[in-house]
């Protein structure tokens, strides 16, 4: 995977976790960049923890699928992109998500962890994908963690902002993100065999 892939990867798997922050931002009626960066970090770390869990388990099996892992990469990637296609167009984008806080507006750690969990189910199955092509899985997982907390700490501050449209917006362009890039393992790899 090149580096540009990388990257493109890296904010494709930020964008859930960036609509539920512009949900989040938007119920708030002052954010402190503080609270945004903490915020932030939380869904980094988680985010970026994600794609290693996956990449292990991925690893594990990889001697059983050797031989189609391409194909294999190119359809959860399809199938990961096309289901964040969906829910960005279903559930209506950056409200779909909220995160409850207390009475200073103040979100509990853990609240904040739990959110970050629930948008990085994607992060797993895509480190396992990654698993089946070769990339540096650290360099992989720290792209995503920080693209993530940069995208979170953005969105949280600019929620009131800039609206449930736009986190609708970003999970679908996240999907289509993810389905280029599961062409171009494929691609890549067809390619290369045509070339031997």
């Amino acid at each position: 995977m090149n580096p540009a892939s990388l990257i493109l990867l890296a904010f494709a798997m930020s964008t859930d976790a960036f609509a539920a922050s512009i949900g989040r931002g938007a119920e708030l009626s002052k954010v402190r960049f503080i609270s945004a960066l903490r915020i932030g970090l939380v869904f980094g770390v988680v985010e970026a923890i994600m794609p290693l869990v996956g990449w292990a388990l991925g690893h594990a099996a990889m001697r059983f699928v050797s031989g189609i892992d391409h194909w294999i990469a190119f359809a959860m990637l399809g199938m990961l992109g096309g289901h964040m296609i969906w829910e960005g167009l279903q559930k209506g984008g950056a409200d779909a998500i909220k995160v409850a806080g207390d009475q200073q507006g103040e979100k509990s750690i853990w609240l904040i962890a739990f959110t970050a969990l629930a948008t990085s189910i994607d992060a797993l199955a895509v480190g396992i994908t990654l698993a089946l092509t070769d990339i540096n899985i650290v360099l992989a997982s720290a792209a995503i963690g920080l693209a993530t907390a940069l995208m979170v700490t953005i969105g949280t501050l600019l929620g009131r902002a800039i609206g449930t449209i736009v986190g609708k917006w970003a999970e679908v362009l996240g999907g289509l993100i993810l389905i280029a890039i599961g062409v171009a393992v494929l691609y890549e790899h067809l390619v290369g065999v045509a070339s031997v």
